[in-house]
């Protein structure tokens, strides 16, 4: 049984949710700890020699934090701008100490580094941004600048880790369900109270596209009521091509339509499920897995044996974990969908973004 499983059958009775609160309770109070260690000395706060800058959720899952790391480090990037990402690879299989570097390395394994991380060194290699991942993200950070001379680093997914000394946070909102029942985990989603957005340079409130303009302006006001000075930007996940993966082309959105079936291993795999199908497919078989589920043939072979010669669709983040053996498996008609985050307001509100990544001298 995985853990979401298990939260919603504890959920489901009263002591169940007692045992929820007080774990919830305990979580609080190991968090306060670990920042006052840091607040006062107790614990040392690592400086590296260059703009570090965090982009991470007050939530747990699913605010589209990868793609804002995309967003950044092309923008970034085709400035011309020496990026690096580091991340701690959660939820990878080969662990070690020391740093594990993706760039230019074609065989390098998912495994090794994680999903996303590896979806993202995969997506910028045009662009040459190497990501690097350790669980110690100082140590990430120091190779990142020692090895590329990197003149900015993309701490991914870092907000609640307090041991590397960062220039700027930005923290992404998720504006379908900023803040969920306004409990830490595990009886809410938050990963830390909403003060910690005290802390933010940055706000991009994701999915607004989902949220009526009523709902935006009230969820300001609850950021506001903790950091009255902080730039809000609004943003939606835009899809933009559909990748056939058997074909090795990009195929419009507007060329795959009717019944289809689908699969995923995301924070909130609906939202996936919902773009689909505004896109204009009819689902007509769902699999849902854990956030950051990894792939065996057998899971293949069931998706080929009973989606009924319908389409496939997946996403790049749930495509980088197939086994080696995939194209003997899936033969046809098997669609990634490629989704970029877009900021609302063009240039001018973009400009806001890129200020904080690298205020211009």
């Amino acid at each position: 049984m995985d853990l979401l499983a298990l939260k919603e059958k504890l959920m489901a009775c009263a002591p169940g949710r007692w045992v929820l609160l007080a774990a919830s309770k305990l979580y609080g109070w190991a968090g306060w700890l670990d920042r006052l260690a840091y607040q006062n000395g107790w614990k040392t706060v690592k400086s590296v020699n260059g703009r570090v800058v965090c982009i991470g959720n007050i939530t747990a899952g699913g605010t589209g934090k990868t793609t804002a790391v995309l967003l950044a480090a092309t923008l970034l990037a085709k400035k011309g701008m020496r990026v690096a990402i580091v991340s701690r690879g959660y939820k990878r299989q080969q662990k070690s100490k020391e740093a594990v570097v993706l760039f230019d390395n074609p065989d390098a394994d998912w495994r090794m580094a994680g999903d996303e991380p590896f979806m993202m060194s995969r997506v910028l290699s045009q662009y040459k941004v190497p990501v690097v991942i350790a669980a110690d993200r100082a140590l990430a950070a120091t190779e990142a600048l020692r090895r590329f001379k990197s003149q900015i680093v993309l701490l991914d997914d870092g907000l609640q880790h307090h041991r590397l000394k960062r220039d700027a946070n930005i923290i992404l909102v998720d504006a379908k369900n900023p803040f969920g029942n306004g409990y830490l985990l595990p009886y809410g989603n938050l990963r830390e109270p909403l003060e910690g957005l005290k802390r933010a340079a940055l706000i991009i409130l994701t999915h607004c596209d989902q949220a009526t303009p009523r709902e935006l302006e009230d969820i300001k006001d609850k950021i506001r009521e903790y950091n009255d000075t902080v730039e809000i930007l609004e943003s939606e996940h835009k899809p933009e091509y559909y990748f056939d993966i058997c074909q090795s082309r990009k195929v419009g959105l507007d060329e795959v339509k009717g019944k289809a079936a689908c699969f995923c291993a995301l924070g909130h795999p609906e939202t996936f499920e919902k773009t689909l199908e505004n896109l204009g497919l009819t689902l007509a078989q769902k699999w849902r897995f854990p956030d950051h589920q990894f792939y065996t043939e057998d899971h293949l072979r069931t998706f080929e044996e009973t989606r009924n010669g319908l389409p496939l669709v997946t996403t790049f983040k749930d495509f980088v974990k197939f086994p080696d053996n995939w194209r003997e498996i899936l033969t046809k008609e098997v669609y990634v969908l490629s989704v970029n985050l877009k900021i609302r307001g063009g240039e001018k509100e973009e400009d806001k973004l890129e200020q904080v990544l690298y205020p211009k001298r």
